[in-house]
Formats: structure tokens, sequence, C-alpha cells
């Protein structure tokens, strides 16, 4: 990989290993999320996907994921333009929208746990799906600070 290519390719543009690459390691797109009917909002929940490793902030089955979990979103150039419901941290989010990457992110900082020590991964604010009666997920919507 060249050094800094996010800063001269487009979304369009990574190769396979770059658009991994990209990813900061946060997690937040696995939390699991729904359509408020009332004001059309999404609404994150404070729990995520049962695929996923909490710790390392890793899906336990990536190349399976879609297949296993039909819902599991699929980040690709347009949806990272589009899906306003990323966080504002989002490495695809900031590259599609041609702003820089956060300090924190690990292409930037050298290390993974620079996502954990800015505040902006799941870890210790979130449960496994897998845990929760789906009748409770609603009483479990995320008000994230």
């Amino acid at each position: 990989m060249r050094d800094r290519f996010w800063e001269t390719k487009t979304l369009e543009e990574l190769d396979d290993e770059e658009w991994e690459a990209l990813c900061d390691g946060c997690a937040q797109c696995c939390r699991l999320r729904f359509r408020d009917s009332g004001s059309n909002q999404v609404v994150a929940t404070t729990l995520v996907c049962a695929l996923l490793d909490i710790p390392s902030r890793r899906c336990t089955k990536y190349p399976k994921r879609h297949e296993l979990v039909p819902d599991c979103v699929e980040l690709t150039p347009t949806t990272a333009r589009t899906f306003d419901w990323l966080p504002e941290t989002c490495a695809y989010r900031r590259v599609a929208h041609g702003r820089p990457l956060e300090d924190w992110h690990p292409l930037v900082s050298g290390t993974t746990e620079s996502v954990t020590d800015a505040g902006v991964s799941v870890t210790d604010k979130v449960v496994s799906a897998a845990n929760v009666h789906p009748d409770d997920i609603a009483s479990n919507i995320l008000k994230w600070v």
C-alpha cells in the first residue's frame, strides 16, 4: 500500500487491501439499529451483531457475514456517501466527503488501540445481541455521548 493513499484516491479507486485498511475498527457499523416509525430517524442500540468479537472489534465470520446476517451493512463508495447514520468519525464517510482522517485513525496513529483511546469504538459500550432476547432489543436504545 502506498503511504497516505486515502488522500490521493477516491473510494472507487481503492483496491481491496486499501479499502479494508481504511476501516478504523470502531465497530459502530455493527451496532443494531432500527428506523423510528414516528420520526423516521435511524436509532442505534447498545447491542452489536452476534458475530462481532467485542474486545477485538472484528467480525468472527467476516467472509460470510452477508450470508449469515442478511441485514449486515455493506459499505460501498455509494453507501459511504449516503448512509447518514454512519458516525462523522467513520473513515469511509470522511474520505467520501473529502475530509481528512482523524489523528487517532490507525493509519495515522500507527496503532489500532488509538480508536478505543479516543473513545469512538464500541469497546465497553455495547453487549452482544446474542445475549439479549429479541423482545428486549428496543429497550437498548443507545444514547452515545
